[in-house]
C-alpha cells in the first residue's frame, strides 16, 4: 500500500484494512479548483491537513462542493517537498479516540501544494480569480507580527514596507501585494480568514495588512483607493475565528499501526526548521471551529461539516472561554508542572491526582466565576470534556514539552485576562486566589531549568527565555529567599502577566510559593500536596 492516487484505485485493499476513501472524482475536483479557485490556504502544517482539509473533504463526499483547496507554505517550505509532493497531495488523517480505536481516512481535498517562494505569479493568478471566496491561514500567531520584542519593525518588514513592494519577502507583505492585484482586477471581494489559535485573530491579520497598505499608499507605491478597499468589509473581510483541535506531531505508535496494515513511506521527518511531518497526521476526535459569518464573495457550506457560523461577539466570547478558562490555561499548567515532575505525556499527567485536581480547581473555582458564557457552547460542558475525555486520551501523543513552548507569550491571555476580569468586576481580591499564583510560581521554578529530582533539563523554546532565565540565574535548590530583587522585573511586567502583580498584592504570594518550590529535591511535589487538597 502506497499513498498515491494510483494505489487508491485498488479500493478493496484499503477498505479491507479499515481505511475510509474519498467518495468523489479526485481528478475532477482538482481540475475544477485549478480552473476556478475557490479556497486558498496559507500554512501547510499538520493542523491544516487534519482539520480544514478534512472539513472540505466532508463537503466533497456529500456532494456539497465540487472544488478542493490550494495550499501554500511560506515558512517551512520543506513541508511541501516532504509531506505533499511524494504523496500526490494526499494525506492519511488518523483520528485517535479515547477508547483506543482509530479512524483512518485518506484526505484528497488538497488540489495543489506550492511554496510562496518563486511562485508569486502563480499566486497572483489564483488571487485575481473572481471565483476565489476565501483565503485562510494557519501560520501561528507569530506569522502576523511585524515587530520584534523591542517594538521595532523586523528588517524584512522594513524592506517590504519601503523598498520591496514588487517582490515582497514577508508573508504579510505577499498577502497585501496579492490583495492589491485583486483590487486592480476590479475590486474583487474576498474573505481573509485567520484560523490560528490566538485572540481576535482576524484583527491581527487586518492590522498587519492595513499597515502595509497604508504605508504603500503614503509612499505613492499603490493607488490611494487601495486602503479604502482593504478597510471596506463589503470588499475585504477579516472574520474572527476560534479553532480547537489538538494535533500533535506524528506518533511512532500510529506509525507502527499503519505499517502493520501494509502502508509504506511512513517515515516521520524533522525538517531543518524543526517541523515534524509524515505522510500521515494524527489528531484527537474532538474539534471546534467557530467563524464570524462575514464572507463578501460567498463561502463553502462548512456548517454542513460541523463548523459553527455566528456573529463576531459570540466568536470573541467562545475564544475567551477556551483560551482564558476552559482549555489553554489548563494545558499550560500541565506543561510547566509536567516538565518539573518528569512527565513526557499529557495523558499520563492526568493520572496524577494532584495535577488533575490542580487544573479542576483552577478551571471551576478561579476561572468559571468570571468567564463569559458565549451561549453557543456551555463552559461547564467544555471543561468537563477537556478534563474527562480530551486530556486523558492516551492515544493523543501530546507532551508537556511541546505545550510549554512560548509560555511567556501565552500567560497574558491564558491567565492575565482572568485577573483583569476579577479586577474589573470587583468579585474577588486577586490576592486571595490560590491556584493561578501557584502556576505562576511553578513557571518561575521551571525557568531555573532543574526538575524536582534535581536534574537539569532544557526549557522549551520561548522568545523571552534568555532574558527570563537571566533574572533567576542565581536562584538554586535549597535557597531560602526572599527572591524579590530577582523576581521583581518579571512579576511587575504587565506584558507577561497582563498586569503588574505588585500593584494588586499578588506578587508576594507568588514569591512565597516559589520559596517553597525551591526548598530542595521533592519540594515541587510537597508544595502541590500542601496547596492541592485531593478528595478521594
Amino acid at each position: 500500500m502506497k499513498l498515491n492516487i494510483s494505489d487508491l484505485k485498488n479500493k478493496c485493499l484499503w477498505q479491507d484494512k479499515g481505511y475510509e476513501l474519498p467518495d468523489f472524482d479526485i481528478e475532477k475536483i482538482r481540475e475544477n479548483a485549478l480552473k476556478a479557485p475557490m479556497w486558498l490556504h496559507f500554512g501547510a502544517g499538520n493542523i491544516f491537513r487534519a482539520f480544514p482539509a478534512a472539513l472540505q473533504q466532508t463537503l466533497l463526499n456529500k456532494g456539497l462542493s465540487d472544488k478542493g483547496i490550494i495550499v501554500c507554505e511560506s515558512y517551512d517550505e520543506e513541508i511541501i517537498e516532504k509531506a505533499y509532493t511524494p504523496y500526490d497531495n494526499l494525506s492519511l488523517v488518523v483520528t485517535l479516540k479515547a477508547d483506543g480505536s482509530m479512524d483512518k481516512k485518506i484526505v484528497a481535498s488538497i488540489v495543489q501544494a506550492i511554496t510562496a517562494k518563486d511562485n508569486i505569479d502563480k499566486l497572483t493568478k489564483i488571487f485575481t480569480s473572481p471565483t476565489l471566496q476565501m483565503v485562510s491561514f494557519t501560520i501561528t500567531e507569530k506569522g502576523y507580527s511585524l515587530i520584534d520584542l523591542n517594538g521595532k519593525y523586523h528588517q524584512s518588514v522594513l524592506d517590504d514596507l519601503y523598498t520591496m513592494f514588487q517582490n515582497p519577502k514577508t508573508l504579510m507583505g505577499i498577502i497585501t501585494y496579492l490583495c492589491y492585484k485583486r483590487y486592480q482586477a476590479g475590486k474583487l471581494p474576498i474573505a481573509l480568514v485567520s484560523m490560528d489559535n490566538c485572540s481576535q485573530n482576524g484583527s491581527k491579520l487586518y492590522s498587519a495588512i492595513k499597515t502595509f497598505a497604508d504605508t504603500w499608499v503614503k509612499n505613492g507605491l499603490v493607488d490611494k483607493g487601495f486602503s479604502d478597499y482593504i478597510t471596506n468589509p463589503k470588499f475585504v473581510s477579516f472574520p474572527w475565528t476560534m479553532i480547537d483541535k489538538i494535533t500533535p506531531r506524528p506518533s511512532e505508535k500510529v506509525k507502527a499501526v499503519i505499517e502493520a496494515d501494509g502502508l509504506e513511506d511512513t517515515a516521520i521527518i524533522k525538517t531543518t526548521k524543526n517541523t515534524y511531518v509524515s505522510s500521515f497526521v494524527n489528531a484527537e476526535e474532538t474539534q471546534y471551529l467557530v467563524i464570524e459569518d462575514e464572507f463578501p464573495n460567498s463561502r463553502p457550506p462548512l456548517e454542513k461539516a460541523g463548523v459553527i457560523f455566528t456573529v463576531r461577539q459570540a466568536v470573541d466570547k467562545v475564544e475567551k472561554m477556551k483560551v482564558g478558562t476552559c482549555l489553554n490555561p489548563l494545558h499550560t499548567i500541565l506543561a510547566v508542572y509536567g516538565c518539573l515532575l518528569g512527565y513526557t505525556s499529557i495523558s499520563e499527567e492526568m493520572k496524577d491526582k494532584h495535577l488533575k485536581t490542580f487544573i479542576e480547581k483552577t478551571a471551576y473555582e478561579e476561572g468559571l466565576p468570571v468567564v463569559v458564557d458565549p451561549g453557543i457552547i456551555k463552559p461547564e460542558d467544555f471543561i468537563k470534556e477537556v478534563i474527562e475525555e480530551r486530556f486523558p486520551n492516551p492515544f493523543v501523543p501530546d507532551t508537556p514539552q511541546r505545550i510549554a513552548c512560548d509560555t511567556s507569550q501565552k500567560i497574558p491571555v491564558r491567565f492575565g485576562e482572568t485577573l483583569k476580569a476579577y479586577i474589573a468586576s470587583g468579585k474577588r481580591d486577586i490576592s486571595t486566589l490560590q491556584y493561578i499564583p501557584l502556576f505562576f510560581a511553578g513557571w518561575l521554578r521551571y525557568l531555573i531549568g532543574v526538575n524536582d529530582k534535581g536534574n537539569i533539563f532544557t526549557p522549551s523554546p520561548d522568545p523571552m527565555l534568555d532574558v527570563l532565565q537571566g533574572y533567576v540565574k542565581d536562584i538554586s535548590l535549597g535557597d531560602k529567599g526572599p527572591f524579590t530583587d530577582a523576581l521583581k522585573p518579571i512579576l511587575s511586567d504587565g506584558n507577561v502577566f497582563g498586569i503588574n502583580l505588585y500593584e494588586y498584592n499578588l506578587a508576594p504570594k507568588v514569591e512565597s510559593m516559589l520559596e517553597e518550590l525551591v526548598a530542595g529535591k521533592g519540594a515541587v511535589r510537597k508544595t502541590l500536596e500542601k496547596y492541592i487538597k485531593v478528595i478521594n
